[in-house]
């Protein structure tokens, strides 16, 4: 029986693959590069979407290859399987994937193995350019192999792998696909080791996770749990006479939604966030059909704002650590050292509240607002009046709130203790502690930048 050999290469064709080289396409050569996989690649199309990079392979100054990665397919029923993320971690970290949309060996340059070289030079450097141009790293690579046309055997020979056969769509404009009848097969590839595990993984390393960080918040409440958080929010007062298409309790469980799932800056993003719901979603909240045909529409910017500086604060807040407690429980015993802070919100005007958080578990225990032409001390000094404590508990604050008046509020009316901040601009405290013991060195001499030691 005779065997079947493996080609050889003459020595012209392995000095070929020994010095072929892979580089990114200048913008002079974008041109060039464009008209080659036109004329010559069988989708005669160069067109590309999202995020994009584009390679060619050279020996000598001469083109031997092209090669252009962009946005990955939106959902690829295998993909998701063999990577094993949650449908939100798809959503938020699909830009960690790339396709190899264009892989093009010009017609001049069909030599054995050159296609299986090239690619692997490419993916070599492909995650660490991706990285400087586009300010993120990628961690899976994949591509799509007409089997009418092509076997895939570069890619398999390249330490890709095939996860079979797609259902025949193709992406026409953003979300929209068509049926092509043509099945492609489709293969994977990890461009880093523990790929699969970094992206279903909790938390990703800073070099991935700024892809989380550019995603738009989209609601994953399921419809049950919406609507059983409107149901919870009954009891915050509608002050308006006329309700509307939007109860107050649907309004308050989706404003609350948005700020877990990251939504910071005010009605616009709030409207920007209604958008992204469902249909079930928006009836869970109670919402009404309007319109004709009669729909569910989310609620406007100018609907956003007429709630919140419409709803009654301490009936919210009161609501919203009545929830906290039915999700999360009671606050554990350990849980026992709480701290107060002010800040100024985002996109608020100067709007300054002063918080209180649990220090071990970031729990919040409440807020109150700082009024106009005052200050932090005494918001700070009604908060310690309102919160829930405990025996046991402690109180730390900042060098600001070091006052009489706040340290008997929390000894002598909340019987709790008190962690104060001393810097060096309060001398006649500090001589105070020096007296009881406490060392000099601990107060550093007061400076122009307000800082000072702290005890």
């Amino acid at each position: 029986m005779r065997t079947r050999q493996k080609p050889t290469l003459s020595a012209g064709e392995q000095a070929v693959l020994d010095g072929v080289t892979v580089r990114l396409v200048e913008s002079g050569e974008r041109e060039r590069f464009d008209q080659l996989l036109v004329e010559q690649h069988y989708l005669h199309n160069a067109e590309m979407v999202g995020e994009r990079l584009c390679y060619v392979a050279e020996w000598q100054g001469q083109w031997l290859a092209l090669l252009s990665w962009s946005a990955p397919a939106y959902r690829l029923k295998p993909r998701e399987s063999w990577i094993g993320w949650t449908e939100g971690q798809r959503r938020r970290r699909l830009g960690l994937v790339v396709n190899n949309s264009r892989f093009l060996i010009l017609e001049h340059a069909h030599y054995p193995n050159l296609a299986s070289r090239v690619m692997r030079l490419c993916t070599d450097r492909l995650s660490e350019d991706w990285e400087k141009y586009w300010n993120h790293a990628l961690l899976v690579a994949e591509s799509f192999v007409d089997v009418q046309v092509f076997r895939g055997t570069c890619y398999k020979v390249s330490g890709w792998q095939e996860l079979g056969l797609t259902q025949g769509y193709g992406r026409k404009r953003g979300d929209f696909y068509l049926k092509h009848d043509r099945p492609k097969q489709l293969w994977v590839r990890e461009l880093h080791p523990g790929a699969r595990e970094l992206l279903k993984a909790r938390t990703l390393p800073p070099k991935y996770a700024v892809v989380e960080d550019r995603t738009e918040p989209v609601c994953e409440a399921t419809p049950e749990d919406l609507g059983e958080a409107r149901k919870f929010f009954e009891r915050v007062a509608d002050w308006r006479k006329k309700i509307g298409d939007y109860c107050c309790a649907g309004l308050v469980a989706l404003v609350a939604c948005a700020s877990l799932c990251g939504v910071q800056r005010g009605q616009r993003d709030l409207a920007a966030f209604a958008r992204t719901l469902s249909s079930p979603q928006l009836r869970a909240l109670g919402f009404r059909k309007k319109g004709r045909p009669r729909r569910y529409h989310p609620p406007s910017e100018t609907t956003f704002y007429r709630f919140l500086t419409g709803v009654d604060s301490d009936s919210l807040q009161e609501a919203l650590l009545a929830w906290q407690d039915w999700r999360l429980g009671a606050r554990r015993s350990d849980d026992d050292v709480l701290s107060l802070d002010g800040k100024t919100l985002l996109s608020s005007q100067g709007v300054e509240v002063v918080s209180a958080y649990a220090v071990k578990s970031g729990r919040w225990i409440g807020s109150r607002i700082v009024e106009q032409k005052s200050n932090e001390i005494p918001a700070a000094q009604q908060l310690l009046r309102d919160i829930p404590v405990r025996e046991g508990d402690k109180v730390t604050l900042d060098a600001l709130h070091t006052q009489h008046e706040t340290a008997q509020i929390i000894v002598q009316e909340r019987g709790v203790d008190y962690l104060l901040c001393v810097k060096g601009n309060q001398p006649g405290i500090a001589e105070t502690l020096m007296g009881q013991g406490a060392s000099r060195r601990a107060f550093p001499p007061y400076t122009s930048d307000g800082l000072g030691g702290a005890v």
